[in-house]
């Protein structure tokens, strides 16, 4: 048992788990479990903004930063019987694995198992405790709850076959993307919290589209992997986020991150895939989130550095805005955007629906079916970034304050009626979502970063100053709520398609000028 004074860890606090979840029972004490600690970043946002590192670099650097900190987790591992498993500090991050009963007494909680549907979760309630001298140092405990923590962004139509869906690759040529460019040379990291892919089902959506598959490749993420399931609709998202960044961008190599739907998976996921020195993504495409209120301020915190830490290793990335209109899907009356779309270090992706004629184009509005729809809005967590200062945004339709970031950055089709038909277990589906926009940027950004030589990096800076680059979609909202909550598009950005859609030649073009 520790002797070190303890504090409450604040940013910890989580109620109990709510109505659909019962009660089974504590969790036995024997029960093995692994957590991720996360140390907060010494980095500052201008340090970020103006420089980057190499992977390497960073590793060197905070291997030496973070070397006290490392030393007093690894004693107050010690102290309380857990086990270090992996110690990262290029990510910030340190494993520890012990029993229940010794992670209860380390961390002062209590721990118990929970059925919601057909799964069983660890949950707990209330705030960690800490160390004294480990409260200034920690960012994050992760893992001792597994409650899932996010969504995939879409919607599946399974057997539909209209007319308006088209192929990715028809999509890509509809927004112009640059064709002298294949994404040769180029990674695009993609993060999955369930399901997964058949070789098979990409080979004949490629063979579909008239192009050579990918080459795709799983890692594995904290005991994550590759595990179809025909009755988990992850399969689709997967198959979508693959099938959408390929047909971009055909000699892309695409690495898909495994890795459990909770807190600690995702955050180990994107960390895992930003400081990959193996496949080295230069892009990240992510297709799953929730609202905001449905976050801990320290899942919010150590996910938000992880992004960051993206932007310092220029690595772009692009994350669905939702599909819940403005509320997020949350009935509580209120306003809510998706996180970590909401993040100020990634570009919030929102969504459209298209209309075509003779491969072009000729209309283009903000998507909303009624029932769903593009998510977007005001974070009531984040201040307005610097790149935004230069926009109108609109006040918040919660509170009506102004100062916070907006929602999202750009947008693309995303409309089940106009969506983007798939291979999926064998079967051909139409699928649309803001889950299919982040995948599409993302593939954009690989042909991108071929054409003008080396990785953009974080884009948000250059595109909020270079909006002619993209097409403004001004017409339609995303009001849920019986018609009282959300915002309407129009001039300049707007709280449901951000700047607007891509010009992919443009958008080469206007970068390879910068002279990166």
């Amino acid at each position: 048992m520790a002797s070190r004074p303890y504090g409450e860890f604040a940013a910890s606090q989580r109620p109990a788990p709510g109505t659909s979840y019962t009660l089974l029972g504590a969790v036995p004490e024997s029960e093995r479990i692994e957590i991720s600690i996360y140390v907060k970043s010494r980095d500052t946002g201008t340090r970020t903004l103006l420089s980057r590192s190499s992977r390497e670099e960073l590793k060197s650097r905070r291997t030496a930063e973070h070397a006290r900190d490392f030393e007093l987790i690894r004693q107050f591992a010690q102290e309380n019987g857990l086990t270090v498993v992996a110690q990262e500090p290029g990510r910030r991050l340190i494993r520890l694995a012990g029993t229940a009963a010794q992670l209860q007494a380390a961390f002062r909680t209590k721990l118990a198992h929970y059925r919601g549907g057909q799964h069983i979760i660890r949950a707990r309630t209330g705030s960690l405790s800490l160390p004294a001298d480990l409260l200034p140092v920690v960012e994050a405990v992760l893992g001792l709850d597994t409650r899932p923590v996010a969504r995939p962004r879409l919607v599946l139509r399974p057997g539909a076959a209209t007319e308006a869906a088209h192929w990715p690759d028809q999509i890509a040529a509809l927004y112009e993307f640059p064709t002298t460019v294949t994404g040769q040379g180029q990674c695009v990291a993609i993060i999955e919290l369930g399901g997964g892919f058949r070789q098979s089902d990409t080979a004949a959506a490629f063979k579909a589209m008239g192009l050579p598959p990918p080459n795709v490749v799983a890692v594995a993420v904290d005991g994550g992997a590759n595990k179809p399931t025909p009755d988990d609709g992850a399969d689709a998202e997967v198959a979508l986020d693959i099938q959408v960044v390929g047909a971009a961008a055909p000699q892309a190599k695409i690495a898909v991150y495994f890795a459990s739907n909770t807190d600690a998976g995702f955050v180990d996921a994107i960390t895992a895939a930003i400081h990959d020195t193996s496949n080295a993504p230069a892009v990240m495409s992510i297709s799953w989130g929730s609202a905001e209120s449905e976050w801990t301020a320290q899942s919010i915190q150590s996910m938000n550095s992880a992004l960051q830490d993206a932007a310092t290793l220029a690595v772009s990335v692009f994350v669905a805005a939702g599909d819940s209109l403005a509320t997020d899907g949350i009935a509580d009356g209120k306003a809510h955007v998706d996180f970590p779309a909401s993040s100020p270090w990634a570009v919030g992706c929102g969504g459209t629906t298209i209309t075509v004629s003779a491969n072009a184009i000729t209309g283009e509005v903000v998507w909303n079916d009624g029932d769903s729809g593009t998510g977007g809005g005001i974070s009531d967590v984040f201040t307005e970034p610097v790149f935004q200062q230069q926009v109108k945004l609109p006040p918040s339709a919660n509170d009506g304050k102004t100062g916070r970031r907006g929602v999202p950055d750009v947008a693309g089709d995303a409309a089940p009626g106009t969506g983007y038909r798939l291979i999926v277990g064998g079967q051909s589906v139409v699928v649309g979502g803001t889950s299919a926009v982040a995948p599409l940027w993302a593939g954009l950004t690989a042909l991108i970063n071929e054409g003008v030589g080396k990785a953009v990096g974080f884009p948000l800076p250059f595109l909020y100053a270079n909006a002619s680059l993209l097409r403004p979609v001004t017409q339609g909202n995303n009001v849920a709520g019986n018609g009282r909550i959300g915002y309407a598009a129009g001039p300049g950005w707007n709280a449901c398609t951000g700047l607007g859609v891509p010009r992919g030649a443009a958008l080469l073009s206007g970068l390879r000028a910068l002279r990166y």
